[in-house]
């Protein structure tokens, strides 16, 4: 009995053995999952060999962050963004991240509110974050401690009406115009165009917590006017078709002044960071600047991961939106222009929309 017994345990251990090997030749799928804005994704370390998305293989890239690394480690950067066009211009690198096709190793999450991103990157869990580009100069003024590395979106933002009685801004002689974020930069924006045309003092703003209650005080008064961002401009349009988009804060900051555009956002990274990791940085801003194009030149592509993502709800509207958010990855000397134009505009206007004076040259990270 007892050899039996032996004889038995012993073809159970082999058995489970040989079910181990199995499992070490064909792990169980975990899936792919996309970050959301509620649980930050770590992407792992597998840097992979198979095809990018657009067929260029992984090898073919140069500038490899990884060659930088001593240690022979894939480098690993902590994103923090908010939830709209700043991280819709990340997602075809972080699916690539995630898929272990990047060179660098990026670990998302994605806000709802710039107070979120401003705090992690003070404390120091963000590696790299991407801001409003008057907030950015505003906690700059404040605390320091990082640079600004490239300008991701321009202009997003839009004036929409229900009718056809705006078709210039001085038609906001009069009006009430609903917008959202006070003390950021769609007030800041649109009272300098409303200065520029000499009636800041002839249109009424009324300020609300979120972009649904601009759509619905319009419902209520159709002969209010909206401030709102892309995209959810788009998502407005697609619940009301009486609504349309009358101005382009894009042209009319453009028709007032010939010494800066509109900057929405820009990607700063800590000193220390940057400092002890410059080369996989840089590569960063190469990855970023390919991600930016594959979103554009593949809008419904992008659109399906920015719906799994939770950045839209719906990926027709994020498609609809793409061409309007302004997505872009201006690096070097072209963004220390572009950003230092628009903050002294912005600075000529009301200092405190920057924290009170001009950011020195250490803000600006240029590659140099």
């Amino acid at each position: 009995m007892k050899r039996l017994f032996a004889i038995i345990l012993t073809l159970c251990l082999m058995l489970a053995l040989c079910a181990c090997t199995a499992d070490e030749k064909n792990p169980t799928e975990t899936g792919s999952g996309l970050p959301t804005a509620e649980e930050p994704v770590n992407a792992g370390t597998e840097t992979g060999s198979g095809p990018n998305d657009t067929g260029t293989p992984v090898e073919s890239r140069s500038a490899s962050g990884r060659e930088n690394d001593p240690s022979g480690e894939v480098p690993s950067f902590r994103i923090y963004s908010l939830k709209g066009p700043t991280s819709m211009g990340l997602v075809m690198l972080l699916k690539e991240s995630i898929q272990g096709q990047s060179y660098n190793n990026y670990q998302p999450t994605m806000c709802t509110g710039a107070d979120e991103v401003t705090a992690a990157l003070m404390s120091g869990d963000a590696d790299i974050a991407l801001l409003p580009a008057n907030a950015a100069a505003t906690l700059y003024n404040k605390a320091g401690g990082f640079s600004v590395v490239a300008i991701n979106t321009l202009g997003v933002l839009y004036v929409v009406e229900n009718g056809e009685s705006v078709q210039s801004i001085e038609d906001l002689a009069g009006k009430t115009v609903y917008l959202t974020g006070k003390g950021t930069t769609p007030e800041y924006a649109l009272r300098y165009l409303l200065s520029a045309h000499g009636i800041e003092d002839q249109v009424t703003l009324e300020f609300k917590s979120e972009a649904q209650e601009v759509v619905s005080a319009m419902a209520e008064n159709t002969a209010g006017i909206g401030v709102l961002p892309q995209p959810f401009v788009t998502a407005a349009m697609a619940q009301n078709e009486k609504l349309r988009i009358a101005l382009d804060f894009n042209e009319e900051w453009a028709a007032v002044t010939q010494d800066s555009v509109l900057v929405t956002g820009v990607t700063v990274v800590r000193n220390e960071v940057l400092e002890q990791q410059k080369g996989a940085i840089d590569t960063f801003l190469k990855e970023a600047a390919d991600g930016v194009q594959k979103v554009l030149s593949n809008p419904d592509q992008a659109a399906q991961i920015i719906e799994e993502m939770g950045i839209v709800a719906k990926a027709a509207i994020a498609q609809k939106a793409l061409p309007f958010c302004g997505l872009t990855c201006i690096t070097g000397p072209e963004m220390k222009s572009m950003l230092s134009g628009y903050l002294q505009t912005l600075y000529d206007q009301n200092p405190q929309a920057i924290g009170e004076a001009m950011p020195d040259e250490a803000f600006y990270y240029t590659g140099e």
